[in-house]
């Protein structure tokens, strides 16, 4: 009698064991070299008389400069140079391998005794700038306050840089499973969002390669592999290719995507710490290619959003360790004895519960017994002692499952199914233990989690599960989980309690001036940060308070000074670089901090235009003199001016003389921090001019003299608005929008923005559109209360979709980046034009004159 498949017993080990790195093909979007540390090209993917006009077999004995140009090769060397002995990957995009014109994104790393090279034809609808779009994007990444909503914006902006059909951010749990925290997906694909997938989807060797090989493409799931010739090495082995970007794919790993309906795949690593703290996983439904250079991009990006994650969790974590810290100090400060921690015990259980969160807490010390919230008896707790004795006594044990470890606990008379247990003698004796009540939990997953897997077409091999169907399942007997830092906080109260048992001998208290030194760096680091954010804020906060009296008008006020600074920022990133007002640069600093008292700046002296050179050292000291001024100088109270004197030189240098007066005296700072070297050394340093800076007793003075060759004569300046007024005018129409809105605009990152601004003022719904097909197509399929037309989309204008929304009678505003579209404006006269870079602000304005003209 056969067994039935059902009857076969799965051996879910294989896949753990199946050697993933040694695959021996590659896809077949690319091919692969593996040349000696001599340059002889000793094996190659059988798809190289494809991609490089020369068949594997003709290409291994060869010397790689048989098949290259010497100049190619000289820029090969030089990258693999630069690598060291780093265990990266030099990276060449767009290099024309053969003299052809074809070009190529090329990889080099070296594995074993081979340097691995790997070729893949450039994408030519990619662009050469593709690091420009990941700043922008990460920006509205930190924007975010909190790691779940960090990851929303983080998978829309992966969907609109990639082009897959789904991403989502899926977080590692405890056990190795992950929970999908945040999706972005194209309409009708069926949500992923909260869905939980086994360990076993991803086993321990592919998490390993991971941590070492953070990006990994599939472009199509059904595209046959390419096998590399020979197979082995001279050494009988297969070649590594844990750090190859374009190795073929597990058998398995491709059943398990056929079975979700997945044609092509990218995963990147979310790292922290050097250890996998989540993926970013696309799905596409049909073959999908990312081409190299912008995969590059894509791997920046999760970089810096794997800091930014780890900012927000070692910024909580630090929270908790500085409370636990001033606990230790409190704590050692009043209590002397073991019998004064049980006498204090009250004091003590609620100022932990400030620190570490539990439902119940107990203390056995001397064979005392002393309880607060929900705890087990006296004999029950005697018998958890006697388990406890047999765990490492020197150190804090968690767990969140006691009943695995400790049966007898589900008799306990006060359900408990968690503990953090704090031995605080020499011996196991003496305890404070911190109880966690049951946390019935329903754990929504992506599948059976217990039926991972099943015998299929590879034999009695592991064959991934097909029904991916919300599966629920409920978790009992389990608590609340104690967290990393939960359990840092509780090695710092044991060693605080600790040494008030054993009166701690003087090693001890060295080392805890140790440990007390490191917290308070962290903790130093952090409150610099954060104090210089919050020093300027509140100045802003603070000063445009003055005259108000009304919320709406303080609101407006503060947001026109913050949008000074904005303004500022940027002139100095501004793609179009040109010659700029020192005046206006001057003045908008001033804005950003005393608006309504600038008659207490006085600027003499002809008006002049620096170079993008000048201009961005110059905005740099200004802003630190007049943060500074703000701060600690003759801007700080109602009473001081400056004075800033501006005199061209004979041979055309600029003199600038900055004066404080009638401030608080000034004194000498006993160091050089950031902002003085700024001041005192840009100008030398980057402009080869002179600075010289002075704290006298009456107010700082400085003097800087910038070189003829960044000056030039001031451009004519329109009327500064008045104090005060820099936000939308008094009599300026309120735009209270509503409706369907449509957007279209090339630039991925300022379609974005404005989808954003729309929505925020008042739009419940924005389609995007990045040409001029796709939005007809979206105004002939639905309709539109307003739009926002880019004029300029690249390789065309919007002329025929503006047509087609004042055919309907669809008002529409145009922004422009370029100054060469007046007749395209003049065509419209009833639609305003929009500066870029547009911002709320100026938004409103734009739509309230036009529905306001319009008499909409």
């Amino acid at each position: 009698m056969t067994d039935s498949p059902a009857d076969v017993p799965v051996d879910l080990d294989n896949c753990a064991r199946e050697q993933i790195q040694f695959l021996g093909h590659v896809q077949p979007y690319g091919c692969l070299l593996a040349v000696s540390d001599d340059w002889v090209i000793e094996h190659a993917s059988a798809n190289t008389g494809e991609m490089l006009g020369h068949a594997a077999e003709t290409l291994i004995g060869a010397g790689l400069s048989e098949l290259f140009a010497r100049d190619v090769l000289h820029d090969i060397r030089g990258r693999l140079q630069m690598l060291g002995h780093g265990t990266g990957a030099a990276r060449i995009y767009g290099i024309d391998l053969l003299g052809d014109g074809r070009r190529f994104d090329m990889s080099v790393h070296l594995s074993g005794p081979h340097y691995l090279f790997e070729f893949e034809p450039k994408d030519e609808t990619g662009t050469d700038d593709e690091m420009s779009v990941i700043q922008p994007l990460i920006a509205r990444v930190r924007r975010r306050p909190e790691i779940v909503a960090m990851a929303r914006e983080a998978a829309r902006a992966m969907k609109a840089l990639t082009g897959f059909d789904r991403v989502m951010i899926y977080q590692f749990q405890r056990d190795d499973s992950g929970q999908v925290i945040a999706e972005a997906a194209a309409p009708g694909l069926a949500p992923f969002l909260g869905l939980r997938f086994p360990a076993s989807d991803i086993p321990p060797q592919a998490r390993a390669l991971y941590e070492r090989n953070p990006i990994r493409l599939i472009r199509d799931v059904d595209a046959a592999p390419q096998p590399i010739l020979p197979a082995l090495d001279r050494e009988g082995h297969r070649i590594d290719l844990s750090l190859s970007v374009t190795r073929a794919v597990s058998p398995i790993h491709l059943e398990y995507l056929r079975n979700m309906g997945v044609a092509a795949s990218m995963s990147v690593s979310i790292l922290r710490d050097g250890k996998l703290w989540g993926l970013i996983a696309c799905h596409h439904s049909t073959p999908h290619y990312v081409d190299y250079q912008r995969r590059s991009a894509v791997e920046l990006f999760t970089q810096l959003l794997s800091y930014e994650i780890a900012a927000v969790e070692t910024g909580a974590e630090r929270d908790q360790t500085a409370r636990a810290r001033a606990l230790h100090g409190s704590m050692l400060s009043r209590m002397t004895d073991g019998s004064a921690i049980a006498d204090s015990f009250d004091s003590i259980a609620r100022e932990i519960g400030e620190v570490i969160a539990f439902d119940g807490i107990a203390l056995w010390i001397n064979d005392r017994y002393h309880t607060m919230g929900i705890a087990p008896g006296r004999e029950e707790f005697a018998g958890l002692l006697r388990h406890l004795g047999g765990v490492d006594a020197g150190r804090v044990h968690a767990t969140d499952r006691l009943i695995d470890a400790y049966p007898a606990s589900n008799g306990f008379s006060k359900p408990v199914a968690g503990i953090l247990a704090l031995p605080i003698s020499r011996g196991p004796r003496d305890y404070v233990v911190l109880f966690r009540r049951e946390q019935v939990e329903t754990v929504t997953w992506a599948g059976d989690p217990a039926k991972p897997a099943q015998p299929g077409p590879n034999g009695l091999r592991l064959t991934p599960r097909k029904s991916f169907e919300a599966w629920s399942e409920t978790v009992r007997h389990r608590s609340a989980p104690w967290t990393d830092s939960d359990i840092a906080a509780a090695e710092t109260l044991r060693i605080t309690l600790l040494e008030v048992v054993l009166k701690i001998a003087d090693d001890s208290i060295a080392e805890r001036k140790r440990a007390q030194e490191r917290q308070e760096l962290l903790i130093a680091e952090l409150n610099h940060r954060v104090r210089n954010i919050l020093n300027l804020i509140r100045g802003l906060v603070s000063q445009s308070r003055s005259g108000v009296t009304t919320v709406s008008e303080y609101s407006r006020i503060l947001d026109g000074r913050i949008d000074a600074l904005a303004r500022a920022h940027d002139q100095l990133t501004g793609s179009e670089w040109e010659a700029a007002s020192l005046r206006g640069l001057i003045e908008t600093e001033i804005d950003a901090f005393i608006a309504a008292q600038r008659q207490r700046v006085q600027i003499t002296g002809d008006d002049v235009a620096l170079t993008s050179e000048a201009f961005s050292a110059l905005a740099l000291v200004l802003h630190e003199l007049v943060t500074n001024a703000a701060k600690y100088g003759a801007l700080r109270d109602g009473h001081g001016r400056v004075e800033i004197a501006l005199t061209r030189c004979a041979d055309g240098a600029l003199r600038i003389d900055w004066r404080e007066r009638g401030g608080a005296p000034v004194r000498a700072p006993t160091g050089r921090g950031f902002g003085t070297t700024v001041i005192e050394r840009s100008i030398p340093f980057e402009l080869g001019g002179e600075a010289d800076l002075h704290f006298a007793l009456t107010g700082l003075e400085a003097r800087f003299r910038i070189p003829a060759r960044f000056v030039t004569d001031a451009p004519t300046r329109p009327a500064a608005p008045p104090l005060g007024e820099t936000a939308r005018g008094a009599d300026e129409p309120e735009a209270n929008l509503s409706g369907r809105a449509l957007v279209v605009e090339d630039n991925m990152i300022i379609a974005m923005d404005a989808t954003d601004i729309l929505s925020e003022l008042g739009c419940e719904e924005v389609a995007t559109a990045s040409g001029v097909g796709e939005a007809l197509r979206l105004i002939e399929t639905g309709s539109f209360d307003l739009a926002l037309l880019d004029v300029n989309l690249g390789h065309e204008t919007s002329v025929p979709v503006a047509e087609a929304l004042r055919a309907r009678g669809v008002p529409f505003l145009l922004a422009t980046g370029y100054g060469a579209t007046q007749d395209i404006a003049a065509a419209y006269p009833e639609a305003p034009t929009l500066k870029k870079p547009y911002t709320k602000r100026s938004m409103r304005a734009g739509f309230a004159a036009l529905l306001h003209g319009s008499g909409a």
